[in-house]
């Protein structure tokens, strides 16, 4: 059972549903403490958003995948959780230039990447993550106290993670977050 929730892109939310990508990039929302990202939650709801979320903010290979998940967005007032996460480890970037070595491991633009590193105090989080997909979506109201420009949320009431299974193997996982923490930590930008 998990009550709290982590608002992402939905295009991105599909994306570590797909298995593409394994780590989430956090700035920090407007109404976040200070303005500043924490890691509150160790494991949580990815919480699929669309308010922000525009073509120009992902990479071109991404804009597919992107009119996939409009074509298929829940009914307005309501929210759809399939997917939770598990972080595996965190890491403050400091310089851009790790940031943008991830292109690869990601879907944002280069653009949305250098805007939100930059956005007031220059840096970056990115969050090692292993994604589990339950076997029935959670359909749930989305009510107005989870609005705003904020990371998490605290859903009404938890929600049942029974009978879940991880998007990437246990071997697959390793291998992607061995390759991660290499590169992350070897860079001396971590």
């Amino acid at each position: 059972m998990l009550q709290h929730a982590f608002k992402e892109w939905a295009v991105i939310c599909e994306a570590l549903a797909q298995g593409q990508q394994s780590l989430i990039l956090r700035k920090g929302g407007i109404a976040e403490n200070e303005g500043e990202f924490g890691v509150e939650h160790s494991q949580f709801w990815l919480y699929p958003t669309f308010v922000h979320q525009q073509q120009t903010g992902i990479q071109e290979e991404a804009r597919p995948l992107l009119d996939q998940i409009e074509a298929n967005r829940p009914p307005t007032g309501k929210l759809r959780l399939s997917l939770w996460a598990e972080v595996a480890s965190v890491y403050r970037l400091r310089d851009e230039l790790p940031a943008l070595l991830l292109s690869h491991l990601h879907f944002w633009s280069e653009q949305t990447v250098l805007q939100r590193f930059n956005y007031r105090t220059p840096g970056l989080y990115v969050l090692v993550a292993r994604i589990h997909r339950v076997p029935q979506v959670h359909e749930i109201d989305e009510l107005p106290a989870y609005d705003g420009c904020r990371s998490w949320v605290e859903l009404e009431r938890p929600l049942s993670t029974e009978g879940s299974t991880p998007v990437l193997d246990d071997a697959h996982f390793r291998l992607v977050q061995k390759q991660l923490d290499l590169l992350l930590s070897s860079t001396a930008f971590a």
